[in-house]
C-alpha cells in the first residue's frame, strides 16, 4: 500500500533524462493518436462518395496537415500545457483550477465534468476501432481469414481487460520501444509512398483544404468529422502532462510523433494519386506483401498498447472524480510501488470490457465504428477550448481582444469538427454521448446526495464546550485509552460522537476529531497536510488535506500529529466510523425520489469508508443511523 510519504513525492516532476522520458511518453501517451493513419484516410476517402482525383487527395491530405497542426501542435502542445493544476493537466484538472480553487463556478464545473465523462465514450470506442483495423489487415494479407477478424479482435480485447487486475508494470517498459519501432515504421512505409509522387507535399499549402471544403457543399463539410479522426489521441498530450513532464512530451512530438504522421498520411495520399486502389485499407497498401503479416503484428501490438493507455487513463480520471467528491467511493487495487498512475479500479475495468466488446460485435468493421468514434473527443476539445479562454484570461491576464483571438480560433475550428461529428449520431454517435450521459447522471446525484446528506448532520451540532460539560454533569464513565471520530463537519462535535455516547454510555479519555478533505490541486506539501487544534482538555480537532491524485493514509497522517502538540496514544487507538442509512424525507423538502433512491443504491454499493482512508480493519467501530434526505 502507497504510504503517505511516498505519494507526497509521487507528485515530484519526473526525474531521468529527457531522452529516455521522452520514450516513455511514447508508449503511454501517443498510443491513440499514433495509431490512426490505419482508420482516418481510408474513412476520409470512403465519405460521401469522396472523389480520389489528386486535387481531391490533396485537399483531404491538407486538412489533415492543417488539422494536426492546429489542433494538436497550437491549441494541446503550444497553448493547453501550458496551463496546468500544480503539474496536472487535462480537462478535470483544469476544471478543478477554474472552476474549484480559483473561486467556485458551477457552470465551469459542470462543463468539465461532462468533458471529463466524454472521455468514458472513447475509451470503450479506443480499443475496438483500434484492434479492429490492424486486425483488417488479415483481409489483404489472406482475405479466406476474413471471417475471423471480429472473433479474434474479440479474444484479444478480452485478454487486455483480463490482464488489468495485474498492472501492466512488467510489460510497460516495452511499450515505449515497441511505439518507436512503430512510428519509425510508419514513417518509413509513408517515405515508400511520397516516392511514387513526391509532388503531394503541395499538401502544405493550406489553400487545397480550404479548396476542398468551399468547392465540395455539404460533403466537404461532412468529410471534417472523417479529417477529425487524426486528432482523437490529442488530448492525452495534455491529460498526461502529470507523469512525464511537459517537456519530455514535447519532444516526442516535435522529435519523433507529427513528423511521422505527416509523412504517413502523405505516403498514403500519394499512392492513391499514383492510382492505388482505395478499397480495403490504403495505410497496408504501402507495405510489401512479403512485409504485410509482419506489419500486421506490429499494428495489433501497437492498437493494444493505445487501448491500453485509454483504459489506465480512465482509471486515473476515475480517481480524481472521486478524491473531488464527484463519484461513489470506488475499490482502487495499486498494482506498481513503482508508479502512483499504476492503478486498476475494477467496475470501471469491467464495464469499459462489457461496452468495448459489444461495440466491436455490434459495429463489426472499423469503417463503421469510425461513425461512433470523434463525437465525443469533438466534445471534449470543444469544452476545453472554452476553459481555455477564461485560463487566457484570469492566469495569463491576456486582453479580451488576445483571449478572443486566440479562442476564438479554437473555438471556430472545434465547433466545426462538432457540428460535423452531429451527423453521424444516427450511425452510432449515439453509443458515446450516451455513456457519457449515464456518466455525468453519476456525477451529479452522488453530488447532490452527498451534499444533501452534509447538510443534515450540520443541523443538530453541538458545541464542544456544552457537549463536554454535558459528559461531566452526567457523570459519563471515562475509559482509557483513544477515540478519533472521523466526521464531515467543520465544526463543533461530530454527530458519530454523539451516538456513540448514547448507545455505548462512555467515553475515551483522549478524543481526536478528524476531517478530512480534498481539494482542488492534485497535491498537497506534507507541511500543509494537517491542522490540529485542542478544543477543549484532551480533545482535539484535525484538518487533514489531500490533493485529489493522492490515496488518504489516515493511520500515517497521525504519526505526525505529536510534532503538532497533539498527546494521544498512537498505541491504543479506536476510530469511530458513521454508516449512514439513507432514507427518504417525509416532510416533501429532500431531494426527489428518484434521485434519493438512486443516491442511496450507489452509497449501499460504495467503498466502505473505513478502507477508503486505510483504517486497519481490527480498529474500526461502525455506528449506523438513519439520515433522511
Amino acid at each position: 500500500m502507497k504510504s503517505s510519504a511516498s505519494a507526497s513525492l509521487a507528485h515530484q516532476p519526473p526525474q531521468g533524462r529527457l531522452s529516455l522520458l521522452a520514450l516513455s511518453a511514447l508508449g503511454i501517451v501517443f498510443g491513440d493518436i499514433g495509431t490512426s493513419p490505419l482508420y482516418t484516410f481510408k474513412t476520409i476517402l470512403g465519405t460521401g462518395g469522396q472523389p480520389t482525383g489528386a486535387v481531391a487527395v490533396l485537399g483531404a491530405l491538407s486538412l489533415v496537415i492543417w488539422t494536426l497542426f492546429i489542433i494538436t501542435t497550437v491549441k494541446y502542445v503550444l497553448f493547453a500545457m501550458r496551463v496546468d493544476n500544480d503539474g496536472e493537466g487535462g480537462i478535470l484538472a483544469l476544471m478543478a483550477l477554474l472552476g474549484v480553487k480559483r473561486q467556485r463556478r458551477p457552470t465551469i464545473v459542470a462543463l468539465g465534468l461532462f468533458g471529463a465523462a466524454l472521455i468514458y465514450g472513447d475509451g470503450a470506442i479506443t480499443p475496438a476501432i483500434s484492434v479492429l483495423s490492424a486486425l483488417e489487415g488479415l483481409n489483404m494479407a489472406a482475405p479466406a481469414l476474413q471471417p475471423y477478424v471480429v472473433p479474434a479482435a474479440v479474444v484479444i480485447l478480452l485478454a487486455l481487460f483480463a490482464i488489468q487486475s495485474r498492472g501492466t508494470a512488467s510489460i510497460g517498459r516495452l511499450f515505449g520501444p515497441v511505439m518507436l519501432l512503430w512510428f519509425v515504421t510508419i514513417a518509413v512505409l509513408g517515405l515508400v509512398g511520397i516516392a511514387r509522387h513526391p509532388a503531394v507535399f503541395a499538401a502544405l499549402n493550406p489553400s487545397y483544404g480550404w479548396s476542398y471544403l468551399v468547392s465540395n457543399g455539404a460533403t466537404g463539410f461532412l468529410v471534417l468529422g472523417s479529417v477529425f479522426l487524426c486528432v482523437t489521441g490529442a488530448e492525452a498530450l495534455y491529460a498526461d502532462m502529470g507523469h512525464f513532464g511537459a517537456g519530455p512530451i514535447k519532444l516526442a512530438w516535435f522529435a519523433i510523433v507529427f513528423p511521422s504522421l505527416i509523412i504517413n498520411y502523405a505516403g498514403q495520399a500519394a499512392l492513391v494519386i499514383d492510382g492505388a486502389p482505395t478499397d480495403g485499407n490504403i495505410f497496408f497498401r504501402l507495405c510489401p506483401d512479403g512485409l504485410l503479416l509482419p506489419l500486421i503484428g506490429l499494428a495489433t501490438l501497437a492498437t493494444i498498447i493505445a487501448s491500453q493507455s485509454v483504459i489506465t487513463g480512465a482509471f486515473s480520471m476515475t480517481r480524481q472524480a472521486i478524491q473531488l467528491g464527484w463519484m461513489p467511493r470506488l475499490a482502487i487495487k495499486q498494482t506498481s510501488s513503482e508508479g502512483y498512475g499504476q492503478i486498476y479500479v475494477g467496475a470501471v475495468n469491467w464495464l469499459l470490457m462489457v461496452v468495448t466488446v459489444s461495440l466491436t460485435i455490434g459495429f463489426g468493421k472499423s469503417d463503421n465504428l469510425a461513425s461512433a468514434y470523434g463525437i465525443a473527443v469533438s466534445l471534449t476539445m470543444l469544452m476545453t477550448s472554452a476553459l481555455l479562454f477564461i485560463a487566457m484570461r484570469e492566469i495569463w491576464h491576456w486582453s479580451l481582444f488576445a483571449a478572443g483571438a486566440a479562442a476564438g480560433l479554437f473555438l471556430t475550428i472545434d465547433s466545426a469538427f462538432f457540428l460535423a461529428n452531429l451527423t453521424k449520431i444516427a450511425e452510432g454517435g449515439y453509443v458515446p454521448l450516451l455513456l457519457a450521459t449515464s456518466v455525468y447522471g453519476v456525477m451529479w446525484i452522488w453530488h447532490r446526495g452527498a451534499a444533501a446528506v452534509s447538510e443534515r448532520m450540520r443541523e443538530r451540532l453541538i458545541p464542544v464546550p456544552q457537549f463536554m460539560a454535558e459528559i461531566a454533569e452526567k457523570k459519563v464513565p471515562r475509559v482509557p485509552g483513544t477515540a478519533v471520530f472521523l466526521t464531515r463537519t467543520e465544526r463543533d462535535t461530530p454527530p458519530v460522537m454523539l451516538w456513540h455516547v448514547k448507545h455505548n454510555r462512555a467515553l475515551h479519555e483522549h478524543l481526536l476529531v478528524l476531517r478530512v478533505e480534498v481539494v482542488s490541486i492534485p497535491w498537497v506539501a506534507p507541511g500543509d497536510r494537517l491542522k490540529i487544534e485542542e478544543v477543549a482538555p484532551d480533545v482535539w480537532r484535525a484538518e487533514a488535506t489531500f490533493g485529489f491524485m493522492e490515496r488518504p493514509h489516515i493511520p500515517e497522517l497521525l504519526n505526525a500529529s505529536k510534532a503538532r502538540g497533539c498527546r494521544i496514544d498512537l498505541d491504543d487507538i479506536t476510530y469511530y466510523v458513521g454508516h449512514e442509512t439513507v432514507t427518504a424525507r417525509d416532510d416533501g423538502k429532500g431531494l426527489p425520489a428518484w434521485q434519493e433512491q438512486l443516491f442511496a443504491a450507489m452509497e449501499r454499493n460504495s467503498l466502505h469508508v473505513s478502507d477508503f482512508f486505510s483504517l486497519p480493519r481490527d480498529s474500526v467501530v461502525e455506528i449506523g443511523r438513519q439520515v433522511a434526505i
